[in-house]
């Protein structure tokens, strides 16, 4: 059994991670925290944990956190992070941060993105991206977890099957991106009102999106060589859920390397637990992914174009759920535990 703790328990990622792992069979919450006014049980912040979890919710106090927690996520927002994930990991304490600060490897990246100078640039070095299905390898024996952006998860998996077998070119990659409004976090701001979200839809920070210099660190990785991507993401009237449509072009050389796209995507994620692929002319619904950790993939394959949609649960295979999976590898359970 691991005893985890949640620093940032009162968001909509702290929230999914409390219901996760109120059913997970090898781990027990001892610990939830938050910037909050005054202490309070987490079961009358969010009622519906009520005779399940009676754990007071105070502010962040690093040293009962370390002596209660054998791991700690972090559900904070960006730039926030960095400041208390080296607090925790000199206790050799292991860190899962669900924000983006320990994501991108290029500080100077991080601070045109997020408008901050990073201040843990040791821990940087050594953070693994929590992306499961590209690196569980080094998640198995990672200290701190930089859990993907929701976004990257749908984009890089819909695509990172493509670019490592080098069937496309890298020149020439459109991401469309849609997003329910959760992706925006728990916090007040006017275009987040339901009057200015509902019976809308808007694209927003287009081609200047936060999450796009992760989608393409990954890529590049993947492509030995550098690539960037066109993004752009819209804000949909809904609660949750990212469906993400890439538009890819075929490279040339590609052509007789295999029968199909479908093949090839079936192939890559065969012994992935978590990503489905629908057969030749099925394509994803946000409904079929809701409220799950899966991560469903079609594809539109004509002579020179691929067409991949692919759809997650922002709130789980973007955020919480992915969390847990990446604690599963750390520890050993079976990766679907709790999920």
């Amino acid at each position: 059994m691991v005893n985890v703790g949640i620093v940032g328990a009162t968001g909509y990622a702290g929230e999914e991670l409390i219901s996760i792992l109120l059913k997970h069979p090898y781990a027990r919450i001892t610990s939830v925290s938050a910037k909050i006014d005054k202490p309070a049980p987490i079961s009358r912040i969010f009622p519906r944990f009520k005779n399940l979890i009676d754990l007071i919710c105070s502010e962040p106090d690093i040293e009962d956190i370390v002596s209660k927690c054998d791991l700690v996520f972090l559900a904070l927002p960006h730039t926030v992070s960095m400041e208390i994930a080296p607090r925790i990991l000199k206790y050799g304490r292991k860190v899962i941060d669900l924000s983006a600060d320990y994501r991108l490897k290029d500080v100077e990246v991080y601070r045109r993105f997020y408008q901050k100078k990073h201040k843990d640039k040791v821990n940087l070095r050594q953070s693994v991206y929590g992306l499961p299905e590209i690196y569980r390898q080094k998640i198995k024996n990672a200290t701190l977890i930089a859990n993907p952006g929701c976004y990257p998860t749908a984009a890089i998996l819909a695509i990172a099957p493509a670019i490592a077998c080098d069937m496309i070119d890298f020149d020439n990659i459109i991401i469309d991106a849609k997003s329910g409004f959760s992706g925006a976090g728990r916090r007040l701001s006017l275009d987040l009102l339901f009057s200015e979200i509902n019976e809308d839809c808007r694209a927003y920070k287009v081609n200047t999106h936060q999450h796009m210099p992760e989608i393409n660190q990954v890529l590049s990785g993947l492509a030995g060589k550098k690539v960037n991507v066109t993004f752009v993401p819209h804000l949909l009237p809904l609660n949750r859920g990212i469906l993400v449509t890439a538009y890819l072009k075929k490279k040339k050389s590609a052509k007789g390397k295999i029968q199909n796209f479908n093949q090839l995507y079936n192939k890559f994620y065969k012994k992935e637990p978590f990503v489905r692929i629908k057969e030749a002319g099925f394509f994803p619904r946000l409904k079929d992914v809701i409220g799950t950790n899966f991560c469903d993939i079609g594809i539109k394959e004509d002579k020179d174009d691929v067409i991949i949609i692919c759809a997650i649960d922002n709130l789980l295979k973007g955020a919480s759920g992915q969390a847990v999976q990446n604690m599963n590898i750390m520890y050993k359970f079976p990766e679907q535990a709790g999920l």
